[in-house]
């Protein structure tokens, strides 16, 4: 299956890719629960080795509540990308509002020591409306 990244941001030759998918059968709508999978694929195009150190998230609910997510690497990984290479993950966010929004960054270290703050992009989480 190809997936269609909706959402790109490029930071010093590091892109980052998102696609983001509303779950209805992970979602619990009548709680008050909606879920969205997200796919990131992070690609190398500088001329550096870099390794992902930790993330930064930005999630905002449908009620302007900004929640900060922050920990070391991405799903228990650190990967190290060569120029040229990409590394590829899933992962998830509950809301308890059927819209939403995330963003934020990765803190990279190149192989010369410096430190990289690559932009994650801004995508809206927005579950389809249900009759009601």
């Amino acid at each position: 299956m190809k997936e269609l990244f909706q959402h790109t941001a490029i930071t010093d030759g590091i892109v980052v890719r998102v696609a983001v998918n509303f779950l209805p059968e992970q979602s619990r709508i009548e709680a008050g629960k909606w879920y969205w999978v997200y796919h990131i694929r992070i690609e190398n195009d500088s001329d550096q080795t870099v390794q992902l150190l930790k993330r930064h998230w930005r999630i905002t609910d449908g009620t302007g509540k900004v929640s900060l997510v922050e920990g070391d690497g991405v799903v228990g990984e650190q990967p190290v990308l060569a120029p040229g290479r990409s590394h590829d993950y899933v992962s998830g966010c509950p809301l308890s509002t059927p819209q939403g929004s995330m963003e934020g960054y990765y803190t990279f270290r190149r192989e010369n020591g410096t430190l990289v703050k690559a932009a994650i992009p801004y995508f809206p989480l927005a579950a389809p409306a249900t009759a009601g």
